[in-house]
């Protein structure tokens, strides 16, 4: 198996370092990693490029920037990565072993949200927990796919929100999502900077308005 690892950025010079610490490990041992900016306003594309990795340039938006990556990507497996996201160790080993029985199309890690809130903890554990009940998977739990599963629903919708949830229903269609139970770990910042009880809120009434109909973009505007 070869995996290629899709991580969209946009103005993310605080993270990169972390991220591109990473992912150098994994592009040593045969993985191949690509870059995609939605346009940084800062020097994230430069630090990015600085590492030698695949640089490419996109339209802004998470939907559009890894389906920009995974036109260019040569992996059988893709692996669609938020740049404030650390996988664990021996993560390649993990999804060709979750993939490999033919029980499985996609899948997706338990995650664990980093950060001093207690709360954050409930967060995760509620998270992983609606998945498995679920089958369906948010970007932050480091979503995993076979290429030809990918291609045939045609990628990421080109929507501004909720993208990993509507793949996640047309992937739905070939299996559910394996789940690795050892946690990707991504940062907290959205929660700490909005607050845990406000944030939790407002992303359970979004995916509310979402399965009643309202459109992506009406909900992007009260994400932002």
């Amino acid at each position: 198996m070869k995996l290629s690892i899709i991580v969209p950025i946009l103005n993310e010079v605080r993270e990169l370092p972390r991220l591109l610490a990473g992912l150098l490990p994994l592009a040593r041992h045969g993985c191949e990693i690509i870059i995609v900016d939605g346009g940084s306003e800062d020097s994230s594309a430069e630090i990015a490029q600085a590492t030698g990795f695949m640089v490419l340039q996109s339209a802004q938006g998470r939907a559009r920037q890894m389906n920009v990556g995974a036109k260019h990507a040569t992996g059988d497996v893709f692996l669609f990565l938020h740049a404030d996201t650390q996988l664990p160790e021996g993560a390649v080993v993990l999804i060709d072993q979750a993939l490999s029985n033919g029980a499985y199309t996609w899948g997706r890690f338990d995650v664990r949200i980093a950060g001093p809130s207690r709360m954050l903890r409930v967060v995760s554990c509620f998270m992983n927990w609606r998945s498995c009940l679920s089958g369906i998977a948010t970007g932050d739990q480091a979503m995993f796919t076979k290429r030809s599963a990918f291609e045939a629903v045609g990628g990421f919708p080109d929507q501004p929100l909720m993208e990993d949830i509507e793949l996640s229903r047309w992937l739905c269609r070939f299996s559910r999502p394996a789940r690795i139970d050892r946690c990707v770990t991504t940062s907290g910042r959205r929660w700490e900077t909005y607050g845990v009880w406000r944030t939790i809120f407002l992303m359970w009434r979004l995916r509310w308005d979402y399965w009643r109909g309202v459109p992506a973009s009406q909900l992007a505007q009260a994400y932002r």
